[in-house]
């Protein structure tokens, strides 16, 4: 019988992906129309395919808002990051889907008019992460969520805010961060007065400035304030803050506005003013406004904590050759063990390799350096509050001192704050965990709950009941009835973001799942959504890793044997019988530059032989023995890089035949593909008459 193999490629443009990218891109109002997506869906092969829910439900996924009925909390409208709008009459313990059958389904914020049912939708996520996908603008519903229609604002892309006229709801307004990969003029502020038929640009700064945050004085609704926001992402860097970046005041409905946050103000100015987040509270007729901004200046540099009885990292950047030959062996060999350096460099290999200069001094120190501890380190002073007393005037800043492991140093994934209507002092900001303050911003203390997710981009505050708060993150929704000291979750609905899955070979066979933000998951196919676990203590789908979940691969030899992960390459080797865990992330050898790590760093077990593990960095790694050890086996398969503070020039795919072993196929986020006949002696690149500089985030056989 023959055999035919095919390959299939898939190709991905990034919004501005590359400045050598000649094409103009489609209008999103043509590529994201409702007629196109409703034709594509009717033809695809998997229309009436009938799609089983088999979990795991006991986690959700990343809420962008929460709008909550006055009169009657127990009903509420959650928003997600990517898995459109929800509905709730029974205080989280049920949801009904109501924005699914629209051309996106990604959302950054809804305003609702509870007395007529009338819903504003601004869709694109807010959040300016890896993971926040583009919308297509505003839509309208005036039957609570059953019907909609598209108001326009295609460009906008990312909607951060959508405010309603407390009296009038024809009259709206919305803060638009725009294109997150590219410059575009469709961003700032929008206002409507006929309920969305036509919208007017009333605020723009320049072509990289959006607006982050907008709120309104609810006793003065002519009186409105508007965070903007400077940023400049691309594939391989992102620059979080910029001059552009301001509060804007209004006092005619937002017909025109005046920056009131120049430097006279007393509020951070600068190219290091990032994400802006704005909220008010009214006491006896007199505004507060409260500002929470991610400064990403830098903080005064601390002397370096001492590894290794006295040697220290930074000294060893400059130190000359001979200063480091006369440093004392058990030192060099302590410095290694507490750095994590790889077994095979010792104290005596490491001296002799500076001696015959093979190495220097400096890549000792850089060793260690990757993008996962550059995410989590804290070089920039982050989290910042302030509050002004008279509209915006003057600006204090709250609190002394730095809000630590707040908003690390991604600060523009987050950017909230909000106050108590009516009680000015009890102040509250999310970024990693909440924190609250009873003083006006002066203390602060962490309210998270063992049962909350972290990472929070929402909350409600009850105006009626001090301490009753609803709370979104990216873990899905927890509510609290005593102000953080406890919390419950709402295990529904069942909408977390998946970056890869994969099945093994058992009886049932299992399906695994690397999660964003919520880890690496498993479990039998034969799953059905019930709530019975929670009498029985037994969950069906069990957590194997946590952080940002990635790609997985199972020996089916014995089902037993799993690999997986975290972000940029920092992967492991499982054995859930043993209950044993083996790093086995390779790293470079001392002297050359790191390998770059894609965000999803691919992964994959040989067909042939699984002792043979594949991984990707710039390079194809290869290890004979369950990633003990690797080899490369490739050159650079990218072209090279680009400098910037993201991995870029990095493997995103890589694929082997079942029928050969050693014939590979590999593709890359800068848009090369390469194969290899023969195991990797020998690779080739095939695609210079595919589109040129396209992510490729897929590659796979078919038989």
């Amino acid at each position: 019988m023959n055999r035919f193999l095919f390959f299939i490629i898939s190709l991905f443009v990034l919004e501005g992906n590359l400045h050598t990218q000649n094409r103009e891109p489609l209008p999103t109002s043509e590529r994201n129309s409702k007629e196109n997506w409703a034709s594509s869906l009717k033809s695809s092969f998997v229309a009436n395919v009938k799609i089983d829910n088999i979990g795991p439900s006991i986690f959700n996924g990343r809420v962008t808002d929460i709008d909550v009925n006055p009169s009657d909390p127990s009903e509420f409208f959650v928003a997600y990051a990517s898995r459109g709008l929800w509905h709730t009459v029974n205080n989280g313990t049920t949801f009904v889907p109501l924005f699914q059958n629209e051309s996106v389904m990604t959302i950054g914020d809804i305003a609702v008019d509870w007395k007529s049912g009338t819903i504003y939708l601004g869709s694109g996520e807010q959040n300016a992460s890896r993971s926040s996908y583009a919308g297509n603008g505003v839509y309208k519903s005036t039957d609570k969520g059953k019907t909609w229609t598209h108001l326009g604002l295609d460009e906008t892309h990312h909607i951060s805010k959508v405010i309603i006229h407390p009296s009038n709801p024809n009259i709206v307004w919305i803060a638009a961060l725009g294109h997150l990969y590219s410059k575009n003029s469709e961003r700032g502020i929008y206002k409507s007065t006929d309920g969305g038929k036509t919208w007017r640009h009333t605020l723009m700064v320049n072509d990289e400035t959006g607006a982050s945050d907008l709120v309104i004085n609810p006793s003065a609704p002519d009186i409105l304030y508007a965070a903007m926001w400077q940023k400049s992402r691309t594939a391989w860097n992102f620059v979080e803050a910029g001059a552009g970046s301001g509060i804007y005041r209004s006092q005619d409905g937002g017909n025109t506005w005046s920056n009131i946050s120049g430097t006279e103000s007393g509020f951070i100015n600068g190219e290091g003013t990032g994400r802006i987040g704005l909220d008010i509270s009214v006491k006896n007729g007199n505004e507060y406004l409260f500002a929470v901004v991610d400064n990403n200046n830098h903080r005064p540099k601390k002397e370096e904590k001492k590894k290794g009885k006295g040697i220290n990292i930074e000294d060893l950047k400059v130190m000359p050759k001979d200063t480091f030959l006369k440093l004392k062996e058990e030192d060099i060999a302590s410095f290694l063990k507490d750095n994590g350096f790889p077994t095979k460099y010792t104290a005596k290999s490491v001296i002799e390799l500076v001696s015959k200069e093979e190495i220097k001094v400096a890549d000792i120190a850089n060793y260690n350096e990757n993008a996962n501890d550059a995410l989590f380190d804290t070089p920039v002073v982050g989290a910042e509050v302030y509050k002004s007393e008279n509209n915006g005037k003057n600006w204090i800043k709250t609190h002394s001192g730095y809000l630590d492991e707040v908003y690390y140093s991604y600060g523009y994934y987050f950017g909230q704050i909000r106050v108590q209507a009516g009680n000015p002092e009890k102040v509250y900001i999310f970024g990693v965990p909440i924190i609250r303050s009873n003083d006006g911003g002066k203390t602060w203390k962490n309210i998270d709950g063992d049962n909350v997710h972290s990472d929070h981009h929402s909350l409600w505050l009850n105006p009626s009941r001090e301490g009753h708060l609803i709370n979104g993150n990216d873990g899905g929704i927890n509510i609290s009835y005593d102000d953080g000291k406890n919390w419950q979750k709402c295990t529904h609905p069942e909408v977390g973001q998946f970056y890869y899955i994969t099945t093994d070979n058992n009886e049932p066979y299992n399906v695994y799942g690397g999660a964003q933000d919520n880890g690496v998951w498993m479990g039998a196919h034969t799953f059905k959504n019930s709530t019975r676990w929670q009498s029985t203590g037994e969950y069906p789908y069990k957590a194997i890793m946590g952080g940002d979940g990635m790609q997985v691969q199972v020996d089916n030899r014995d089902n037993e044997t799993i690999y997986t992960g975290l972000q940029f390459g920092t992967y492991f080797r499982l054995n859930r019988q043993k209950k044993e865990r083996t790093y086995v992330t390779p790293k470079h050898d001392l002297g050359r530059k790191p390998y770059r790590w894609n965000w999803q760093t691919p992964i994959l077990l040989s067909p042939h032989n699984q002792d043979i593990l594949y991984m990707a960095s710039n390079v194809v790694l290869r290890s004979m023995n369950k990633g003990t050890d690797f080899s490369e086996i490739s050159p650079d398969l990218t072209k090279g890089g680009i400098k910037g503070d993201v991995p870029y020039g990095t493997i995103t795919t890589i694929d082997e035949s079942k029928l050969k072993f050693g014939l590979i196929y590999t593709g890359t986020d800068d848009g090369l593909v390469h194969v290899t006949k023969d195991g990797g002696f020998i690779w080739t690149k095939i695609s210079d008459d595919l589109p040129q500089n396209l992510w490729i985030p897929g590659s796979v056989f078919r038989l």
